[in-house]
This record gives structure tokens, C-alpha cells and sequence, in this order.
């Protein structure tokens, strides 16, 4: 299976000596559960859209430092490509940024949240259970790193899974987009040295409290499984 990267950042470069790529990040998170995977990155920032969805079998869309709200071209162009690939019913993954654009841009709506920034380690209860999520759990952790949330979900959409502190963590949208708010291929190593380079924007307290939840375990693993038992339904 050929998966398109839709990358909308970078790694610092700072951190990718020692953290990698997200091409690298997405790699690692996903070729353990499906070796045969084979990746190609369009780097949505300076205009590379594929011009013809076909080429790959599915897409992911990475995270950003950006907002879905920006005014900015190549946000705008991949909103349009998402309702594209949507109307062909083609299989997209959606982290943290591209769960919230995929959300935008099929009528829901995103908002600077007024719970603040979400980091560290989120806990999450799974809301309700599809035959892919296998093996099944009650709760779902995965490391987080927003401002922004989902508030209104688009037409069709069911939320998977949630907190009080985000309501749409977890979404699927009929049988071909699965989206998160979590982050699944961040290691903790590479949260932890976020935080740290983000500082100067954090409160003592919330940065104290992302660095202290790193104690508690992630289940990347279970969701990289997840995700490709969802692109082979």
C-alpha cells in the first residue's frame, strides 16, 4: 500500500538529529504493523498536491504549527483537496492539525480553545468501539500538543473518542477518514524536548503538568494498529 505524507511543518531543526523527520516519525510508527507500506511526501506548504489522488492508496495529514484558521494559500488548497479525496471516498488519516482541516473543511468548525494548550500525555475514553479497533481498549492515551479544538463536527461524523477537556478527540467520518487530536508518532523523548523549547509560551503550571504526565504509558502502538486495520477495510 502507497501512503501520501500531506506534511504542513517540520521538525525543528534543533530536534532532528536526534528525533528525526516526520516522514521518519511516520515510518517507524506504522512499518512495525505493515512492512509493506510505502510512503511519498507532498509537502503541502510550497503547493505539492499530487495531481492525480490516485497515485497513492491513502493519505496522511501531519500535524502543523499552524492554524486551520490562517489565511493562508496552501491551507485553503489542501481544505479543497480534502473535499476532493472525500467525494472519491479515499481513505485519509487525519493528526492534531489535519484532524481539525479535515473537519473545517467538510462544514465543522475550529476554535482556539478556551481550556488552553493541551500537552504531554492526554487520557481519552473511547465512546464507541468499530470492528477495526483491534486490539480494543477502554481508554485510549496518546501525547497531545494544541491550542486549537474542533467544536462542531461536520455532517456524518462520530466521535470515538473524548475527554472533558476535548470533546472530539477521536472522529470518524463514514468509512474513509479517520482523524485524532493526538499525536501518535511523537515519542515521548520528542514531547519532552518540545516543551522544553516552548517555554517561554507556557505556563509554569501547564508546562509542569504536559512534563509530569510523560509518566504515564502511550498507546501509539495499539494505534498505529488501528490505523492500519482502517485503511484495509
Amino acid at each position: 500500500m502507497k501512503i501520501g505524507i500531506l506534511q504542513c511543518d517540520q521538525v525543528d531543526s534543533r530536534l532532528i538529529a536526534v528525533h528525526g523527520t516526520y516522514l521518519e516519525m511516520y515510518i517507524q510508527l506504522l512499518q512495525v504493523e505493515e512492512p509493506n507500506l510505502k510512503f511519498t511526501v507532498f509537502d503541502v506548504r510550497f503547493g505539492e498536491l499530487p495531481s492525480n489522488m490516485d497515485v497513492v492508496d491513502a493519505y496522511i495529514i501531519t500535524g502543523s504549527r499552524h492554524g486551520v484558521n490562517e489565511d493562508l494559500s496552501w491551507i485553503r488548497a489542501l481544505e479543497e483537496f480534502v473535499r476532493c479525496l472525500h467525494a472519491a471516498r479515499k481513505k485519509i488519516i487525519g493528526i492534531c492539525f489535519g484532524h481539525q482541516l479535515i473537519a473545517k473543511a467538510l462544514g465543522g468548525k475550529v476554535i482556539k480553545a478556551h481550556q488552553g494548550w493541551g500537552i504531554g500525555v492526554s487520557v481519552n475514553k473511547i465512546t464507541q468501539l468499530k470492528p477495526w479497533m483491534s486490539p480494543s481498549l477502554g481508554i485510549l492515551n496518546l501525547i497531545v500538543s494544541h491550542q486549537d479544538q474542533v467544536v462542531l463536527l461536520p455532517e456524518g461524523a462520530e466521535v470515538l473518542a473524548a475527554s472533558d477537556f476535548c470533546p472530539f478527540y477521536m472522529v470518524q467520518i463514514r468509512d474513509n477518514l479517520l482523524t485524532v487530536q493526538g499525536h501518535p508518532e511523537y515519542s515521548k523523548s520528542y514531547s519532552r524536548a518540545l516543551i522544553e523549547l516552548r517555554k517561554n509560551n507556557l505556563s509554569q503550571e501547564v508546562a509542569a503538568q504536559g512534563l509530569k504526565s510523560l509518566q504515564q504509558h502511550c498507546d501509539d502502538r495499539v494505534f498505529a494498529k488501528w490505523v492500519v486495520n482502517f485503511l484495509n477495510i
